[in-house]
């Protein structure tokens, strides 16, 4: 049995949601409150979970809106899902789909597309496409029976049709003993055609044929909160955020320092990125959460304090919490110059990313958002 240590995987949650129509009845007053105390109880969760909110509404019409959800255990999406039960907005929420799954590695071997890096199927990053098309998915237990090999060949057709729609970019989780389906497929594009082009042309695919269910399909509109909240009808989110109490420097609180003392760290999210943050000697530093070497969590890697460096708890890969210099990890069987070196090139990303990451951007977010919560 390998000693390589198994990487945590991330829970997913597809959570879609009907207003009820009563509530639009409601007076103007209580409709823009309901907004601000919805909204906020989302953003409360920043620090905790990433969230992707689209609209549904004119598309469907059995639901508004959807919460996709990303997060490192269970609880962050149970504390959520309570949280918004005890809004005045959720009073008037059903769920009428509701889908669980978790990333892993694929049991199948496909080559790197050309020109395109090797993403990790462990960490879901949500990108800014227009749209999100998904649907449960189900193989037959035949498919299952088929040999490894077989079903090999009929992946390996099924990722050729992909990558002719270079514009789709799909997501991938699992839902083995989680929940009714055995798969969550998320598709990202700013192109409805494009995607029914793919469609149509996998529906002639040989592992079509072993497709037990792969419906009800759901296409979603990216947009924000306080615009997908204004999709459901009355007073306007606009009237609700103009109450909220505004801050020069034009941050809002992800976490506050009661909740990261001296000598902890924690993994917050910060946009469609996990970050780390270190309170060392009480500073508040934030690097990029994930070793590029192989993306152990580095939030819970060893802090030398004295040093000002965190060190990965996989492959003992040593990061400076000040600058985000890769400062030892992993040899390097040659000297590495470039990124384009095959042979070095997991340790070339390391060092390059963990020098650029955090950007100034991302940490003086993180940071202020932390002094002045």
């Amino acid at each position: 049995m390998s000693t390589k240590p198994s990487e945590k995987r991330q829970v997913v949650r597809f959570a879609f949601y009907k207003l009820d129509s009563a509530w639009r009845r409601l007076p103007a007053e209580r409709q823009a409150s309901a907004k601000l105390e919805f909204g906020e109880t989302i953003e409360s969760f920043a620090g905790r979970l990433l969230l992707r909110p689209y609209g549904l509404v004119g598309i469907r019409g059995d639901c508004d809106f959807l919460l996709w959800q990303v997060a490192e255990d269970l609880d962050s999406l149970v504390a959520l899902q309570t949280a918004l039960n005890r809004t005045d907005l959720g009073a008037y929420l059903a769920s009428p789909y509701s889908y669980l799954a978790m990333t892993r590695r694929s049991i199948y071997e496909f080559p790197e597309a050309p020109g395109v890096g090797h993403p990790s199927r462990l960490v879901i990053r949500p990108s800014d496409a227009r749209y999100l098309f998904v649907y449960p998915f189900i193989k037959t237990r035949a498919w299952y029976m088929l040999p490894k090999a077989e079903r090999q060949g009929m992946m390996d057709e099924h990722v050729r049709i992909g990558r002719q729609y270079p514009s789709i970019r799909l997501n991938t989780t699992y839902s083995y003993g989680l929940d009714d389906q055995e798969f969550i497929v998320a598709f990202e594009g700013d192109n409805p055609a494009d995607f029914l082009d793919l469609v149509m042309e996998l529906r002639e695919s040989k592992a079509s044929s072993y497709t037990l269910r792969d419906t009800p399909t759901f296409t979603c509109v990216q947009m924000s909160l306080w615009d997908m909240l204004d999709t459901l009808g009355g007073a306007g989110s606009a009237q609700a955020v103009s109450r909220r109490p505004t801050r020069a420097d034009g941050y809002t609180p992800v976490v506050t320092l009661a909740d990261l003392p001296a000598g902890t760290s924690r993994r917050v999210y910060v946009g469609g990125d996990a970050v780390a943050l270190f309170n060392v000697q009480g500073t508040v530093h934030a690097i990029a959460n994930r070793c590029t070497h192989a993306r152990a969590s580095l939030s819970e890697g060893t802090v030398d304090a004295k040093r000002c460096v965190v060190t990965c708890p996989w492959h003992e890969g040593v990061f400076s919490l000040e600058t985000g210099q890769v400062l030892g990890g992993p040899p390097s069987t040659r000297p590495v110059s470039s990124e384009n070196t095959p042979s070095c090139q997991g340790h070339v990303t390391a060092q390059r990313a963990a020098s650029t990451v955090p950007s100034d951007r991302l940490a003086r977010a993180c940071v202020q958002r932390l002094a002045m919560a």
